[in-house]
């Protein structure tokens, strides 16, 4: 009888996804330095609205970097899985982190641009 949980990803396969992978990575990293440098001249002069939108600004980029970040090393665990039970449970995994963190991040990126809009309400 086979055992159809067995998978096996030939090596050539797993070589190549794992070159993709760095390759994704550093791309990332690039695409996160411009969007830093992006946020950082959002600063100017200080004013309440400018501060809002750097920090908005701040929080996507950060919510972003961890979100792909997840995303590649669950790719990347992927390509080492060994059978189809890991695969399951690696996946189960990634969907319960990722929709706790995707709310947490919608709760705090709610409460940013709530803090927004009531500064750029206040009588001056």
């Amino acid at each position: 009888m086979a055992d159809n949980t067995r998978f096996e990803i030939p090596q050539e396969m797993r070589s190549m996804a794992e070159a993709s992978f760095d390759q994704a990575r550093k791309a990332f990293e690039s695409f996160l330095g411009q969007a830093h440098q992006t946020a950082s001249a959002l600063s100017g002069t200080g004013e309440a609205a400018r501060a809002n939108a750097k920090d908005i600004t701040t929080k996507a980029i950060s919510f972003a970097e961890k979100n792909v970040q997840a995303s590649l090393n669950y790719a990347q665990q992927l390509v080492h899985a060994s059978d189809l039970t890991e695969i399951m449970r690696l996946h189960s995994e990634y969907v319960q982190a990722q929709m706790k963190a995707l709310a947490e991040q919608a709760s705090e990126m709610g409460q940013a641009v709530t803090r927004a809009a009531m500064d750029t309400t206040k009588p001056r």
